[in-house]
């Protein structure tokens, strides 16, 4: 299906893709007006989210990279800087692995690369935070309007404990563009993946950010924008001078 998608801008394409229950426009604001003045900023709504209504949630992942992919080429995109987080940074990395050739960097945030051994525990209690937010009447209205029918299905489908895809995370060792992992220290599990990925035989750029934790790019925006932009100015014709 081909992504509800917002441009601004012109330059070299930069995708970023948002953290769950968000949109291409709610999410990365502080990181699309930095941009912006250099490079296309391409911002699409994944599935299930703002205005991508769809009702098939199924091998989630692996759909919304093919989304991705028929969405870059409708925009003529042949490839792009990708930036995601969170879910986001799961279907940027499995749209990666898929379809290198679109992918001129990969940036990730908020992904744990390996099974912690009190997953169980870690799951259940994003259950029952998803399950509170389900009784407040207020957020309900706010996301019906923000994603219209079949947003709570997308909460069903991250209920299940062996939804998070940790045989891709555990794997960045094929991947051939150059890649940066931003973590926010204040998330261990997540804070771990500087020593594995940072480890690999061919490295990954890595960046702990401190007084953060898994959304990075909203807790630490200046930092974050600073970090990537060097990043992406090593790897691009252009780069953002301040």
């Amino acid at each position: 299906m081909l992504l509800h998608t917002e441009i601004l801008g012109d330059g070299e394409p930069i995708v970023f893709l948002h953290t769950g229950l968000q949109t291409g426009m709610t999410d990365f604001e502080e990181q699309r007006e930095y941009f912006q003045s250099r490079y296309k900023v391409v911002l699409p709504d994944l599935r299930g989210h703002g205005k991508s209504t769809s009702q098939d949630l199924t091998n989630y992942y692996e759909n919304s990279a093919l989304d991705l992919k028929e969405t870059l080429d409708h925009l003529g995109v042949a490839s792009a800087h990708v930036v995601g987080c969170s879910i986001g940074a799961l279907v940027s990395l499995f749209f990666a692995k898929r379809f290198p050739e679109k992918v001129r960097t990969l940036t990730l945030s908020g992904m744990i690369p390996e099974k912690p051994a009190n997953w169980s525990e870690i799951h259940r209690n994003m259950v029952e935070q998803q399950n509170t937010l389900l009784e407040n009447e207020q957020i309900t209205v706010y996301f019906d309007q923000l994603h219209g029918d079949g947003w709570e299905e997308f909460l069903n489908l991250a209920s299940h404990e062996e939804s998070y895809p940790f045989e891709e995370t555990a794997d960045l060792g094929g991947l051939d563009m150059p890649t940066l992992f931003m973590v926010g220290e204040g998330n261990a599990n997540e804070a771990n993946g500087a020593s594995i990925y940072g480890g690999l035989s061919k490295p990954i750029h890595v960046s702990v950010i401190p007084f953060a934790g898994h959304l990075v790019h909203s807790e630490q925006p200046e930092l974050y924008n600073q970090i990537l932009n060097g990043f992406l100015k090593k790897y691009s014709v252009v780069g953002v001078d301040n």
